[in-house]
């Protein structure tokens, strides 16, 4: 098993005809459909492509979706809409522990900071963005590189309000390419079970299977305060699954580092992960330690606690496959060979130089700067939504005063309507976990930097962490959308004059993350990204276009069969059921059944699929992508993967990585026995 695994890692630097089965997370323009056909003997053509493509759902808070109504009905997973669900329980009604139900569009509610959006095109734009940064080096490469990036998204979609444009880097610089969608800044909750539902078995059941997850959800889009037309969308299959029939996952995977370097896995290796898992580890802590102080604290750290759990177990995994020497070893054999390729011919060897080398050096800057660069600007203000609102008014206000071309990228004029509105969109400010949140990064800053660093000394002065991140806290009315409104407009002039304690603190400290983030551009990321647009081409000139891009958070289509697997002589079946739960059921948190749950058992169908695994390729960010049959319907959703899986940043073995779904029958069963949603089943059904 890990010797598979790890090879199977190593190969995606190899020729397609050597890649494992089902592997791949593959663009809608360059999908092997010849591969699937002479696989499962099933035909993926243009119009099927086009007909899932204008149905997929990316959610801006991480997630992904498809539209399955005619009317806007959205399918999810209950985690995606977890943060919603918290952010709209006041006045003693909680979503989050008692599920959101509705009986008719009038109590539908909007998400707070969610925006979906569909691909409507893709154009592609690499030799633009690469004639850009041409001859340039550091500094000058980078700020080339964005403003090129800054003008193609503005003229893409110059005059046309309804979209939004992004161009997205693929084989780490060896495409660009234009992705136009369409934006769907109104997006209400219809339908969320309750955490003990949508998270049975909690952390210790996480990534891992059998599951009894209904993880499930329903969104819908709103076009001028109505329900947005969705001709396009999947048509829901409530039937269940078969096992081995091929099915496929449409979604948009976060993020993969397949294509690093060797030299780019040691540093994530010895020196991200561990930084970064250090200190998911003690927050952990603390807000497990908050949780337990009564049950308004248990209520705000549910979903925050629940989101970083997954993190470490994520990186974890992670972890545990960069320090297996097989998996470095094949890796190391992989970019040799690809190396050797190169050098075998003489012009092209001359054309791509040596990246492999140049990424190496690039190594001493990242660890030099890591650190500083992650305390100052990557984690600044840790998950603190009252310091990302400063921040975002301080830069925001500094960078709209610039051509949209010489602006930080997430202020270009294309993508400040999205800005804005994770800006202003209303949500609840926890002051107990502010404090926390801002306690913790302080801290940490002081610990890692020592307190005689003089980016130490400009946060802090003469205050403790605890003490300045009260005051903050206590002091801040940010949490007020009309005053981020009021800032917001009144631009530079309404910041100066601001007398916020939030406000005032990023003005005094900003600049030092400004200057940081120039020196990592400068000497880590450019470099980093010329080089790796010649590892790209490399890649190309020896094995064409049959090799997939890493994921990056852009729409993507895996495909692959429903089957379980095999390991160490113990088989896991595909599929669990209704009367497993039950019998998984203790009475005790993680696996404690929702009131509903047990009134509801003798009405179900114990032999019913709940849920199932497959042998689709997928990552982070593919939460809530629709499973779907060969006939393009939607039979389930993807919410996990298991154990083996957790290394699927750097590669993917097919006898054991399996994505988790909570199956279309499972979540038909639910509504129609144990919510009595039947309006909902009705527009599912009707939309076949």
């Amino acid at each position: 098993m890990i010797k598979s695994a790890y090879l199977a890692a190593a190969l995606l630097a190899a020729p397609l005809s050597l890649a494992h089965a089902d592997e791949g997370m593959w663009t809608f323009d360059n999908f092997p459909s010849a591969k699937v056909k002479a696989a499962y003997g099933v035909t993926i053509d243009k119009p099927w492509l086009d007909r899932v493509r204008a149905a997929a759902v990316r959610l801006t808070t991480g997630c992904s979706a498809s539209t399955v109504s005619p009317e806007g009905l959205v399918l999810t997973n209950w985690h995606c809409v977890a943060d919603c669900a918290q952010n709209l329980s006041a006045g003693g009604t909680d979503y989050m522990k008692d599920g959101f139900l509705t009986d008719a569009r009038a109590e539908e509610k909007q998400c707070p900071g969610m925006q979906a959006e569909i691909l409507a095109e893709i154009v592609d734009v690499t030799a633009k963005v690469q004639a850009a940064g041409r001859g340039g080096d550091g500094a000058v490469f980078a700020a080339a590189r964005d403003a090129a990036v800054a003008a193609i998204e503005k003229e893409g979609c110059a005059g046309q309000a309804d979209l939004r444009c992004q161009v997205v880097t693929l084989y780490r610089g060896g495409e660009y390419k234009l992705y136009k969608y369409r934006k769907y800044a109104d997006v209400r909750l219809v339908f969320a079970p309750e955490f003990a539902t949508g998270f049975f078995g909690g952390d210790p059941d996480n990534f891992n299977f059998p599951r009894f997850n209904l993880d499930a959800a329903f969104l819908r889009l709103y076009v001028d305060g109505k329900p947005a037309r969705t001709p396009d969308h999947l048509k829901w299959n409530p039937a269940p699954p078969k096992e081995g029939e091929p099915v496929f996952v449409a979604g948009n995977p976060g993020s993969t580092e397949r294509l690093l370097t060797v030299a780019q896995l040691e540093t994530q290796r010895d020196l991200v992960i561990p930084v970064s898992q250090l200190q998911r580890s003690e927050l952990r802590g603390r807000l497990t330690r908050m949780s337990e102080e009564g049950a308004e604290q248990k209520r705000a750290v549910t979903d925050p606690l629940f989101g970083l759990e997954n993190s470490f177990k994520v990186f974890f995994g992670r972890q545990f496959v960069l320090n297996d020497a097989a998996f470095m070893d094949a890796k190391r054999a992989a970019e040799a060979d690809l190396r050797a390729k190169i050098a075998a011919d003489p012009k092209r060897a001359a054309e791509i130089g040596d990246p492999w080398s140049d990424l190496a050096k690039t190594q001493a800057a990242y660890a030099e700067l890591f650190v500083r660069y992650y305390q100052l600007e990557m984690s600044a203000g840790s998950q603190s939504q009252l310091y990302r609102y400063a921040r975002t008014l301080v830069r925001g206000a500094a960078e709209r005063a610039k051509p949209s071309a010489e602006r930080l990228p997430e202020f270009g004029d294309a993508r400040l309507a999205l800005a804005e509105k994770t800006l202003l969109d209303r949500k609840p400010v926890e002051a107990g976990l502010e404090q926390l949140y801002l306690e913790f990064w302080l801290a940490k800053t002081r610990e890692y930097l020592t307190a005689d660093a003089p980016e130490t000394r400009l946060l802090l002065g003469r205050e403790s962490p605890e003490a300045l991140s009260r005051r903050l806290v206590e002091g801040s009315r940010l949490a007020d959308p009309a005053v981020r409104k009021a800032l917001w407009d009144g631009g530079a002039a309404a910041i100066a004059a601001s007398d916020d304690p939030m406000i005032q603190f990023v003005l005094r400290t900003d600049p030092a993350a400004r200057d940081i983030r120039k020196v990592w551009t400068a000497r880590v990321q450019a470099p980093t990204e010329k080089a790796a647009e010649q590892v790209a081409a490399a890649r190309f000139a020896a094995y064409g276009d049959t090799v997939y891009p890493d994921a990056t958070f852009t729409l993507r289509l895996s495909y692959g069969k429903v089957a379980g697997w095999t390991h160490r002589g113990v088989t896991v079946p595909a599929f669990t059921r209704f009367a497993g739960l039950y019998e998984r059921a203790t009475g005790a948190e993680p696996f404690q059944l929702a009131p509903r749950w047990l009134a509801a058992k003798d009405k179900l169908d114990p032999a019913g699929v709940f849920d199932l695994v497959t042998t689709n390729d997928i990552i982070g960010g593919n939460s809530g992508s629709p499973l779907i049959n060969a006939r393009g319907e939607v039979i389930g959703a993807a919410f996990d993967g298991n154990i083996h899986s957790l290394g699927g940043a750097f590669g993917y073995d097919g006898a054991l990585n399996r994505t988790v779904v909570v199956s279309s029958a499972a979540v038909t069963e639910a509504l129609t026995k144990v919510y009595g949603r039947a309006a909902l089943v009705r527009e599912l059904t009707a939309a076949r």
